[in-house]
């Protein structure tokens, strides 16, 4: 991978490191305001004809937290790799992942031959 492409590839991870840390934050602030909606209040909210229940609303926002988290975890593991010399090798046979690939995928740890085979 040449100079220009490697610049572009660390600035993508740090971007995407920061997009997911934003999206963390907004999602934390979410649960502590319907932390605040639920109050000490145990009030049946499963059949509010106002729309979606409290209930639910958390457990979506959960959802989207964990799938950040997820993502956080395949950005801090690629600028792992950037750190040891590794970003861009394919972890299954070795060669080099193309650039299309990564611009993509950014975090990917494999080329397309070898995702394909694992089936990911």
């Amino acid at each position: 991978m040449d100079e220009a492409h490697r610049e572009e590839f660390r600035a993508r991870l740090a971007a995407r490191a920061d997009e997911i840390a934003q999206t963390i934050a907004a999602l934390d602030a979410d649960l502590d305001a319907l932390a605040a909606a639920r109050g000490q209040d145990t009030a049946d909210d499963e059949h509010d004809p106002e729309g979606v229940t409290l209930s639910a609303e958390w457990s979506r926002i959960v959802g989207l937290r964990a799938e950040q988290e997820r993502e956080r975890d395949a950005v801090t593991a690629a600028q792992g790799r950037w750190d040891a010399g590794t970003y861009g090798v394919c972890q299954g046979c070795g060669k080099p992942i193309p650039v299309g690939r990564l611009r993509v995928r950014p975090m990917a740890m494999l080329c397309v031959a070898c995702a394909e085979r694992a089936g990911v």
